[in-house]
């Protein structure tokens, strides 16, 4: 195999195994909501707060992500993150009581919030060119298959272990680290900005690439690629990108962490409400693949506003109360429309931005984002504890996907003026 083949698939088969965690943590909250409220007696408004904690540590990591990866390389970081949430997520197995283990799920939220734009940025510098939302779809799958092993493991294992196993088996990635330090590169673009040319070369050489060509003046800062987001250029399709990321990670987690108590109020046995779950993540795998290879020919704007309209279309028809079958084709076109949006808007950002600034622009994306995360299971909970029907759930979140198709429709070109760009790409 071509080196850079070989760097290309570590690249996408590490990524991908430390996202499938993403995802399975993504779920795993949901899937034990139930046992969690039986426990420890709380009510769903505190069931809501509790799964936010989380989401404000990723927060935390999304925003620190761009600074720390300019001192220590995106290959570091992600081992770093893949080491720290696996070993916050397994301490939430021996919390003793809610208020710990809400502290130890905001931890592992740091290293989480870290991975995903991390991964992202190496990830589409190292994909082919013309492919870069296919690949990176191929490995943002692995997010939708941690939420269908958190859904599948749940059924047998909460009933026969408990759910603290849950949490046991989420610190996996901790045996990718071995791998990840032999195999996976460090990004060509983080060494030239870095002024190491010569390590660039040696890389490059290695894998059989060119070492990118990016004009970096001479003093630059962390704070450099911020005043790129916010540059004429950028500034108002930075702020609706973050309005997006925003609705769209609202939407994916009030809903994978609602989910099985929704359709446990709508009179489902636990199993059966598990299975919407996993069929919600499942729908997003295969939609997700359809997705990334149309983005590839037809550019991500129109592609990401379908995906917006499917989720909202599929959300509110989940409203109606519809059969058995429909729901659970409704699931997963919904997962498609909510999961799979993140993924294709996580691309559209990513490329939005040239070289200089990719890492900040999807941190500050996806950080913004996690701030649409943390409201997500709150205001579910919220909703569960007024006493008001479940369909109010679906309305709620549907309307947010159409806040997140008008903000994604109205995004403008990027222009690429001489202070913003060193590198020509196509961005959409």
């Amino acid at each position: 195999m071509h080196p850079n083949r070989r760097a290309l698939w570590s690249v996408i088969t590490l990524c991908a195994f430390a996202v499938t965690f993403d995802g399975y943590d993504l779920v795993v909250y949901g899937t034990t909501v139930p046992s969690l409220l039986a426990d420890w007696h709380i009510g769903p408004a505190q069931a809501g707060a509790i799964g936010s904690y989380a989401l404000i540590g990723m927060l935390v990591g999304a925003l620190l992500v761009g600074a720390v990866t300019d001192l220590i390389g995106r290959r570091r970081i992600l081992v770093l993150c893949m080491v720290w949430f696996s070993v916050g997520t397994a301490l939430c197995a021996v919390a003793p009581n809610p208020e710990v283990f809400g502290l130890l799920r905001f931890v592992a939220g740091i290293g989480l919030g870290g991975l995903m734009p991390t991964a992202a940025a190496l990830v589409v510098e190292y994909a082919p060119a013309g492919k870069h939302n296919l690949t990176y779809v191929m490995m943002q799958s692995g997010y939708a298959v941690g939420g269908i092993l958190a859904s599948a493991l749940a059924i047998p294992v909460i009933p026969a272990l408990g759910w603290q196993t849950m949490y046991l088996i989420g610190a996996a990635p901790v045996l990718a680290v071995p791998f990840a330090l032999r195999w996976l590169p460090e990004s060509l673009e983080y060494l030239v900005l870095r002024g190491r040319a010569e390590q660039a070369a040696a890389l490059a050489a290695k894998l059989g690439v060119e070492v990118p060509v990016i004009s970096v003046p001479e003093k630059r800062t962390w704070l450099s690629a911020l005043r790129e987001l916010a540059a004429p250029g950028y500034r108002l399709g930075t702020v609706l990108l973050w309005l997006a990321s925003f609705c769209s990670l609202l939407t994916v987690y009030g809903m994978n962490t609602w989910l099985p108590q929704i359709m446990r109020q709508a009179d489902f046995p636990l199993g059966s409400a598990l299975s919407f779950l996993l069929v919600f993540n499942l729908g997003s795998i295969i939609g997700s693949a359809a997705g990334g290879r149309a983005a590839d020919l037809f550019g991500s704007k129109p592609v990401v506003a379908v995906s917006f309209l499917v989720a909202v279309l599929s959300i509110a028809l989940l409203a109606t109360r519809p059969s058995t079958v429909a729901i659970y084709v409704l699931s997963g076109l919904a997962g498609y429309g909510a999961i799979g949006t993140t993924n294709l808007l996580n691309v559209f950002v990513t490329r939005y931005y040239p070289p200089t600034s990719r890492a900040a622009g999807i941190g500050w994306s996806l950080g913004v984002g996690r701030l649409g995360a943390v409201l997500g299971p709150v205001l579910g909970g919220l909703v569960l504890a007024s006493g008001a029907s479940y369909v109010w759930n679906f309305h709620l979140f549907a309307a947010v996907a159409v806040i997140g198709l008008v903000a994604t429709g109205l995004v403008p070109v990027a222009r690429r003026t001489p202070a913003t760009i060193r590198l020509r790409e196509q961005a959409l």
